[in-house]
């Protein structure tokens, strides 16, 4: 994850800061739905946000469509961080959240991700049809916005059809990683905000193979 260009990372902390802040209703914990892609950074600002109010903060980290679909359903959210805006947008024509307080907050980058000892360094998207490369994990673009990314980027590309029989769909993102890390694939196609924060050789993929994942908050 990068962070869109009117947001800086020390912007960014202080303005989800406040969103928290503002989400608080005299409770003694928080409810926060987000992206699997910000577990390591919201799980950060999470404990900076426990120390300095005492308030705790309960994640709740999923696909983005998975966490939509409970919020439909009814489940208790204090504050949603979705991995693309038009999630945000769905459930603000449905009336499901505070309008005022739909915020843009990052641009999301897709990476290829291999570990250290993979003898093959993932840079390119022709390189996936390497017979070298059996498995290529993904999530699941069902309902995933970094899988749907990654099935457009690989469509760009003009390898989708012919490196179907190697993808392994995860439940989300984390799950996609998780597979790289633990060598049950051989390449992970995963956000950026995830590839830099862990222990691997990764590549960003470049922009012009997908659509920009804006991504947003909001209060439901």
């Amino acid at each position: 994850m990068k962070f869109a260009s009117r947001f800086t990372p020390h912007v960014f902390f202080l303005s989800l800061f406040g969103f928290l802040l503002f989400a608080c209703t005299q409770q003694s914990a928080l409810v926060v739905s987000a992206a699997s892609n910000l577990t390591f950074a919201f799980r950060e600002i999470g404990k900076h946000f426990e120390q300095k109010t005492g308030i705790q903060v309960v994640f709740n980290f999923a696909s983005t469509g998975q966490l939509v679909q409970q919020i439909e359903q009814g489940a208790p959210v204090d504050l949603f961080a979705a991995a693309n805006v038009s999630f945000i947008e769905e459930l603000e024509h449905q009336g499901l959240i505070v309008p005022e307080s739909k915020m843009l907050y990052a641009r999301g980058h897709l990476t290829f991700w291999v570990r250290k000892d993979a003898s093959i360094p993932i840079q390119r998207m022709d390189q996936l049809l390497q017979s070298e490369i059996q498995r290529v994990a993904i999530a699941n673009p069902d309902h995933a916005p970094y899988g749907i990314a990654a099935r457009r980027a690989l469509r760009s590309a003009g390898v989708w059809e012919e490196i179907q029989d190697k993808l392994v769909m995860g439940e989300n993102v984390r799950q996609a990683l998780q597979y790289a890390e633990t060598g049950d694939v051989d390449v992970a196609i995963v956000p950026l905000s995830l590839s830099c924060v862990t222990q691997g050789v990764w590549t960003q993929i470049p922009q012009q193979f997908y659509q920009p994942l804006n991504q947003a908050l909001a209060i439901p």
